[in-house]
């Protein structure tokens, strides 16, 4: 018989409403939500003292990188930051090595993260100019959706086919997501950038080279095939204030194209290159203020969908090279959710607007059945947050592997005091638990 848990004293954040309420845990299942529930002998009290108790951030875009760059990061030292900062479930990309791009390529990966992941997981698979016919054989839950790198990637995960890319968005039995930027653009720009500076082109001119004509090329060229062939089509990372015309306001449930943003792009701003240089070169490209202001406008009003990381670690060493030998990306999860909850004040919004768009949203958008939400029944991913304990980030406080976070230095007024996988403790606000208690997630992306 396993032990209950019992949170007392919390203010829940769900479904469009903060309330008071205590919250009881049986096995891997939220049992009751209720009013002054009394404990009962054996029970686990957890006095929350009013501390924010809501379910666990969805990640929709994370790169683990395993296999073959675990120097980077792998599936268990990524999923230990990501129960850290609250997060409960992620979603990796297939850009490994081998990349996931085969069937038993996608059951080795499977086999690999099962019992080293402390939150829950699912894996996308990779889109190639000649894997279609592997594509048309995936099964609804073998795969969270399939990823088509419109844009520069590395390996043969760039799909820059005509008729393959036809192909995936008129075959795909699952929801497509992209990475949308113009490579040939970004190529000529980046020829352009090298007869001014050479090697040493300063990383201010990052959003030039991956400027706004780049991303919104390739996007719309994305929701036109999506629309020609009725695709479910999911574009990551948006970027800039041009594409935001391309989506719609309006309930997720009712769209076949939807978007997602990261807290990256929500929070950073080309002034920041100033200051964090190469630390924060990611693609698509942090690019103007302007471009941050009308994200955060699409947010609000509802042409983006969900809020996501993008993590992607490198070493600190890799990033402090020149500009085109710095790899693009960041370790993000740990930190997510408190920006996001940082972000309130100056959205004009309260903690359950970020729920909505880090937990309801992904857990429909996926498929995922009872998670996401906290509801009787459905499993106790939880996330406990104290909203007036301040701290600071720092690379020496970073639990990714690679040891380092872009928002160093920043205070933040929200701490993740506790973390709940599948009803277990998985991270008590100062350590992540030995035990990893992730489970696979079960997806339903299908047309």
């Amino acid at each position: 018989m396993t032990q209950k848990t019992l949170i007392t004293g919390a203010k829940l954040v769900n479904e469009g409403r903060m309330f008071d309420a205590d919250l009881l845990i049986d096995g891997e299942r939220i049992e009751r939500i209720d009013s002054g529930i009394t404990p009962q002998e054996g029970m686990r009290v957890v006095d929350a003292q009013g501390k924010w108790l809501m379910p666990g951030m969805i990640d929709d875009q994370v790169h683990f990188r395993e296999p073959g760059l675990t120097q980077k990061g792998d599936l268990r030292s990524e999923s230990r930051a990501a129960v850290a900062g609250g997060t409960t479930s992620f979603m990796d990309m297939p850009n490994v090595n081998p990349a996931t791009v085969t069937r038993p390529v996608m059951a080795d990966k499977y086999t690999l993260a099962a019992g080293r992941c402390h939150a829950n997981y699912a894996f996308y698979f990779g889109a190639t100019n000649d894997n279609l016919e592997e594509i048309k054989r995936l099964q609804p839950n073998e795969a969270c959706g399939i990823k088509a790198f419109m844009g520069a990637s590395t390996g043969n995960l760039l799909v820059d086919d005509e008729q393959a890319l036809h192909g995936l968005f008129r075959e795909a039995p699952l929801l497509v997501v992209t990475h949308c930027e113009d490579s040939p653009m970004i190529w000529a720009n980046e020829r352009a950038m090298r007869d001014t500076y050479g090697d040493a082109v300063p990383i201010e001119k990052h959003p030039e080279i991956r400027g706004a004509d780049t991303c919104l090329k390739s996007s719309s060229y994305a929701i036109g095939l999506a629309r020609e062939y009725d695709a479910r089509l999911h574009v990551l990372h948006l970027t800039t204030a041009d594409e935001m015309a391309q989506f719609t306001a309006g309930p997720l449930d009712d769209k076949r194209i939807t978007a997602e943003v990261c807290i990256h792009h929500l929070w950073f701003d080309a002034s920041d290159y100033a200051a964090l240089g190469t630390r924060i070169k990611c693609n698509p490209a942090i690019k103007y203020e302007s471009d941050r202001a009308a994200l955060r406008q699409a947010l609000l009003d509802g042409r983006l969908d969900v809020i996501a990381t993008d993590h992607a670690p490198h070493l600190l060493s890799e990033k402090e090279r020149h500009y085109f030998a710095a790899p693009a990306g960041m370790p993000l999860t740990q930190h997510a959710l408190v920006a996001a909850l940082e972000l309130t004040q100056t959205l004009g919004v309260d903690a359950s607007f970020i729920v909505e768009k880090l937990a309801h949203a992904p857990a429909r958008l996926f498929g995922i059945p009872e998670r996401g939400y906290l509801r009787e029944g459905y499993y106790a991913d939880l996330v406990l947050v104290d909203p007036h304990n301040p701290w600071t980030a720092t690379d020496a406080n970073s639990l990714a592997k690679c040891g380092w976070t872009p928002f160093v230095g920043v205070e933040f007024g929200h701490r993740v005091a506790a973390t709940y996988v599948n009803g277990q403790l998985a991270f008590d606000g100062e350590n992540v638990t030995d035990v990893a208690h992730g489970q696979p997630l079960a997806c339903d992306t299908t047309r």
